[in-house]
């Protein structure tokens, strides 16, 4: 049975493999110092677990529903369970093989570039051995949706859909605290303290000062808040109060460091009047940065490994019980 699952999976893991040569070929041509290379790298090394899951999960069992073939493949000598679990691990192992590579190569590939840039959480998703687990998860996940629908192109388009949603929630919400954080108190300061907001609309949060991280090299910095000696933030009221008419006359702290490339520079009175109103304000208020240092890197990808890894034998078993009620 497994020999038979290897040939079912075969071709579409040799077209695979090439791909992921091919481009890495691609990549050498171009040079390794080439950061538009490294950013569509890593932009592959993003989405091809999810297209995996997508290409090779969802039509598994789908596809057999569909053609009608799961009639005489489930009334041989092999048993559903025996034929699905054939089918998870041949397919399953060739689909993290594929993203391990593709991730393997980029890493390697792209070392130069992420040591220097001193940023290696900024690729997190497409480096190291997280990938891997991605496409265990996205593969298992296109098998069960497949299973629950009986039609594979509604299950691709959902597991793509599922699977993105996944990623982005367990990058807001769980990688940052799968290790406590580190946690950092500093004097604000005036010099690189700013006014405006971030996020994006309509989720963007109210205007309030923007403090700039302080510089820790290959460190992921997970928020920047002001707070006073009790822990309470900032409020958009207490800054109203001390500082009346912020944000008004011409700019917002204009030439922070927090504000981004594309603010123009305020006029020095606007500056003036910011300083000031930091000033004031680090009688009573001080900034807090939360991290992860740079030494949690690997702890982190193995964490959330095993987390993507157990996440897909759960998706795994809740297939072979919807396969063995199929009728």
């Amino acid at each position: 049975m497994t020999w038979l699952a290897w040939r079912q999976t075969r071709a579409q893991a040799a077209i695979t493999l090439a791909a992921v040569l091919a481009v890495t070929a691609a990549a050498f041509a171009a040079g390794r110092a080439d950061t538009t290379v490294r950013l569509w790298l890593s932009v592959l090394g993003v989405v091809l677990p999810g297209l995996l899951g997508a290409f090779w999960g969802a039509p598994l069992v789908a596809g057999e529903l569909e053609s009608g073939s799961f009639r005489l493949a489930w009334t041989q000598d092999v048993s559903r369970a025996r034929w699905l679990a054939s089918r998870l691990a041949v397919t399953g192992l060739a689909a993290m093989a594929a993203a391990g590579l593709m991730s393997w190569l980029v890493t390697w590939w792209a070392g130069p570039l992420d040591r220097a840039g001193l940023d290696q959480f900024g690729s997190f998703d497409s480096r190291g051995i997280v990938p891997a687990g991605y496409a265990a998860f996205a593969f298992a996940l296109g098998v069960l949706l497949g299973a629950l629908l009986r039609r594979a192109v509604p299950a691709m388009t959902l597991t793509l859909a599922v699977f993105t949603a996944a990623r982005l929630a367990f990058r807001l919400l769980a990688r940052p605290v799968l290790l406590p954080p580190v946690t950092w108190a500093l004097p604000l300061d005036p010099a690189t303290t700013g006014y405006g907001s971030s996020g994006f609309l309509p989720w963007a949060p109210p205007s309030s000062l923007q403090p700039a991280a302080p510089h820790l090299p290959d460190a992921w910095v997970t928020s920047v808040a002001i707070v006073n000696g009790k822990g309470d933030a900032l409020t958009p009221g207490e800054l109203g109060r001390t500082c009346p008419g912020i944000g008004h006359g011409g700019g917002a702290g204009g030439g922070s460091p927090a504000g981004g490339s594309g603010h123009v520079q305020a006029p020095q009175s606007v500056v003036n009047a910011m300083h000031d109103c930091v000033a004031r304000l680090a009688a009573t208020y001080h900034e807090v940065v939360t991290y992860q240092p740079a030494g949690r890197y690997w702890p982190l990808q193995w964490y959330e490994l095993g987390l993507f890894l157990a996440a897909a034998l759960l998706l795994a078993a809740a297939c072979a019980w919807r396969v063995r009620g199929i009728g």
